[in-house]
């Protein structure tokens, strides 16, 4: 499973990265924004992505796996 999750988290950390980079870009504006901020938001969005990787690899492997039969 964590061989899928690190697949899965090389397309889900860039994508939540971005979109929590969007928020104090859209709330602030570029004029009147600290550098700073946008790396701490482009971080937190690293760090949701993580569990987010975890449950989409585990969702997916419970999806593949075959059926038992009763």
């Amino acid at each position: 499973m964590i061989k899928l999750a690190v697949i899965m988290f090389i397309v889900i950390a860039p994508t939540l990265a971005g979109f929590s980079v969007l928020v104090p870009l859209t709330i602030f504006g570029t004029g009147d924004m600290d550098g700073r901020l946008l790396i701490l938001a482009a971080a937190i969005g690293v760090a949701i992505a993580v569990p987010v990787s975890l449950y989409v690899a585990n969702r997916i492997l419970h999806l593949v796996e075959p059926k038992q039969a009763a």
